[in-house]
C-alpha cells in the first residue's frame, strides 16, 4: 500500500496544478508540469505496483482531469481576473453620440453612391450613412430611418 502513496500525492498535485493553470495562465508551463506529474505517477504505478492499479489510475484520470478543468473554469468566473462589469448608459458609457439621434426622420441627399455605405448630406452636414443593403445612386433623396450604434441608416425617399 505504501507504493501507492507517492503516486496518489503526485496525482492530487497534478489536479491542483491544472486548476491553477486555468486560473493563472502561464503559457502552458503549468500544463507541462501537470502532464509530467500525471505521467510520472502513472509510470510509478504501472512499474511499481501493477497493471490493474495503473489502469485504475488512468480511469480515474479520465474522470478527475476534466472535472478539474471544469472547477478551474468555475473558479475563474469568480476570480478578479474575470470582467464582471458591464458597460451601461447609467455608468456614463455611450456607444453613439447623442447628436446622432437628432437625425432620425430627417431628409437628405446622397453625396456618393451607397453600396450600401457612403456619404449623404443631411441637415447641411456630410455624414457617413448606410442603407439596408440596397444600392442608391449619387444625388438620391434619402430619409434617416434608424440610428443604431454609430450608424445612420437611410432609405430612398419615395
Amino acid at each position: 500500500m505504501s507504493n501507492l502513496t507517492f503516486p496518489i500525492v503526485l496525482q492530487i498535485l497534478a489536479v491542483f496544478v491544472i486548476i491553477v493553470e486555468v486560473i493563472i495562465p502561464t503559457g502552458g508551463i503549468l500544463a507541462i508540469l501537470s502532464t509530467g506529474l500525471v505521467g510520472g505517477s502513472l509510470y510509478m504505478v504501472f512499474t511499481g505496483v501493477s497493471k490493474t492499479a495503473g489502469y485504475a489510475f488512468v480511469a480515474a484520470d479520465l474522470v478527475v482531469i476534466p472535472a478539474a478543468v471544469y472547477v478551474g473554469l468555475k473558479l475563474l468566473a469568480r476570480s478578479p481576473a474575470a470582467l464582471k462589469k458591464s458597460l451601461t448608459r447609467e455608468d456614463g458609457v455611450q456607444s453613439q453620440s447623442p447628436e446622432l439621434e437628432g437625425y432620425l426622420g430627417m431628409d437628405g441627399v446622397t453625396v456618393t453612391d451607397l453600396r450600401p455605405s457612403g456619404v449623404a448630406l443631411i441637415d447641411g452636414k456630410r455624414l457617413d450613412v448606410v442603407s439596408r443593403g440596397e444600392y442608391l445612386e449619387k444625388n438620391s433623396p434619402v430619409t434617416v430611418i434608424a440610428v443604431t450604434g454609430n450608424q445612420i441608416i437611410v432609405r430612398q425617399k419615395e
